[in-house]
Formats: structure tokens, C-alpha cells, sequence
């Protein structure tokens, strides 16, 4: 198969799966307890029955459930994700904003799972079943295991209220790219990417030791080449097609784990819109940005099954 075809057919199998998503989404977001319209009105004592059919007109939950769903469907393919009920705001507007605070978010939260994982991984293969290796899998093992959010809260108690380095919160003063937010931006960062970095560490190790143990690396040695050159040219190399992949999922699940670290430390993201949101029963805005970051996930899983065709051709076949 070549690799137009692979990049063809994996975006035909894209349709249906974003289908399969908004549907479990408006179903879920309207099976959830709650009235938006009581939200919006019921503040006001005096507020009549007619007053609450007349809200519900006016933003179209007196139809039948399936008419919402295809009139929703209808405005996403042309971009409109509907309105907020409280304010009018349109909802991708609400998604552009808060879209810049969860990419710096992700951004940081890649950067140390890469900055750690690749070198903890490259050292525990190399120095397989020694104190060092056992170090850095219990590390890992650590990592995956502790809810990010539990971490995120001792990170506040000991960096933040014991020793005063960092603001428990985001004090929302100044652009997210300022140098306080981006200081502040260490603490979530280091929580939303532990787990990321402790999977691709584990990833890392695994495939390199994998590839130590091939004929090539052997031949490699008998030649004389120096041991460095041996694991970070040769061995290094063929380890990083599993990395890359799991990379491009674990960007992913950073995007979609963003929802819980940025409530925990009130960064101003998707993620604490989503919960808001979801607290006000603001069911287009719920709907948009949990298909926003569910579209997110598909196109990172794309981009992970396009980068392995391209870095290993026996996988479009």
C-alpha cells in the first residue's frame, strides 16, 4: 500500500469516529441532571412557567432531542458550536480563548516528559539490571501511578505554602506567555507531564533494550565502533520509531488530563471552562469543547499512525 492510500484511508476511518464522538457526547451532556434554563432565569422569584417555555424556546431544548442533534451537527460542520445560554457568547469564541492557556499548558508538560524520558530511558538501557535501572523504574512506576491531580496538590503544599517558590494559584494578571505565568506555568507542567514522562521513559527503555540485543548492534561492536556511537547512532535511532508514536499519544492524553490540572491550579484553560461550564448545565459549550478536544485526540492519533508509516514502511501493509 502506498503511503497516499495509508493517509487516505486513515482519514476516511477519521468520519466516523468523530460521528461516533459527537453523538456520545450530546447524549451524555443531555442525560446529565439539570436544567440550563433554571440557571439562566430562576434568580428572578417572579420567574412564571411561561417565562421558563419561552427561555427554552428561544434556544431550541423545547425540540425533540434528535432535531438538536442534527441542527448542532449542522453549525459544527460550518464551525459554529452554538451559544452560551448565560451570556450569548458565541462558543468558539470561548474555545479561541481559552485554547492559547492549554497549549502552553501541553506545551510544558511535553517538553519535561521529553527532557526527562529520553535520557532516563537511554541511561536504564544501557545500564540494564543494574541500581541504576531499578532507580529509575520504580520512578516510573511512581510516575504512572499517583493521580495527577494528588500530585498537583503536593505540589502547591510543599513548593508553594512550605517553601514559597511558586503561587499556589494563577493570579491572571499579565499575558500567559509573561514571565510570571510561564514561571507559574513549572508546577502544572511538571504534574500534567510526570505520567507522560514516566510511560515514554519505560517505552524508551524497553525498545532499546530490544535493539541491543539485535545482530547489528553486535556487528557494529566487532568493527570497533565506540560504544557511543554504537547507542546513540545505530541503537538510538531504530529505538525512537516507538518513542515518536507513543509520544504523539501521550500528547494526547496531556490535552485531554489538562482538565483536572487546570481546575487544581486555576489556570484558565479548556479545562477549567469545560468544568464551569458543566457546573452552570451550559450544555453547548460543555458539548463544544469536549468534541473540540476529543477532534484533538483523533487528529494526535493521526498524526502518530502517519509518523510510524513514514519512519517504519512495513506498517502500511
Amino acid at each position: 500500500m502506498s503511503l497516499r492510500r495509508f493517509v487516505i484511508k486513515r482519514l476516511l476511518l477519521v468520519i466516523p469516529t468523530l460521528i461516533g464522538v459527537s453523538i456520545i457526547t450530546f447524549a451524555l451532556v443531555h442525560l446529565t441532571p439539570g436544567d440550563p434554563v433554571a440557571f439562566i432565569i430562576d434568580i428572578d422569584p417572579n420567574v412564571t412557567e411561561a417565562d421558563r417555555d419561552r427561555v427554552r424556546a428561544e434556544h431550541g431544548l423545547d425540540r425533540p432531542v434528535y432535531v438538536q442533534y442534527l441542527d448542532w451537527m449542522a453549525g459544527v460542520a460550518q464551525g459554529d458550536f452554538g451559544q452560551e445560554f448565560s451570556t450569548g457568547r458565541p462558543v468558539s469564541d470561548i474555545i479561541l480563548t481559552r485554547l492559547p492557556p492549554t497549549i502552553m499548558l501541553g506545551l510544558f508538560g511535553w517538553v519535561f516528559a521529553i527532557v526527562i524520558a529520553v535520557p532516563t530511558g537511554i541511561y536504564a538501557a544501557v545500564n540494564r539490571q543494574k541500581l541504576g535501572d531499578d532507580i529509575s523504574r520504580f520512578i516510573a512506576l511512581a510516575g504512572i501511578s499517583i493521580p495527577n491531580f494528588w500530585l498537583g496538590l503536593m505540589l502547591i503544599l510543599i513548593f508553594a505554602l512550605w517553601i514559597d517558590l511558586w503561587p499556589a494559584v494563577y493570579s491572571g494578571r499579565g499575558a500567559i506567555y509573561s514571565p510570571d505565568a510561564l514561571w507559574f506555568l513549572i508546577l502544572p507542567g511538571v504534574t500534567i507531564g510526570t505520567a507522560a514522562s514516566a510511560n515514554m521513559m519505560r517505552i524508551m527503555r524497553q525498545s532499546m533494550a530490544e535493539e541491543m540485543n539485535k545482530e547489528y548492534v553486535t556487528t557494529a561492536r566487532a568493527k570497533g565502533l565506540p560504544e557511543r556511537t554504537v547507542i546513540l547512532k545505530h541503537v538510538l535511532r531504530n529505538s525512537l520509531i516507538s518513542v515518536v508514536t507513543v509520544a504523539a499519544f501521550l500528547t494526547a492524553g496531556i490535552v485531554a488530563g489538562s482538565v483536572v490540572v487546570e481546575v487544581v491550579f486555576s489556570w484558565p484553560g479548556l479545562g477549567f471552562e469545560l468544568i464551569s461550564a458543566i457546573n452552570e448545565r451550559e450544555y453547548y459549550v460543555v458539548m463544544g469543547i469536549t468534541l473540540f478536544i476529543g477532534i484533538a485526540i483523533i487528529i494526535m492519533n493521526l498524526v502518530a499512525d502517519l509518523a510510524y508509516a513514514l519512519l517504519d514502511p512495513r506498517i502500511r501493509y
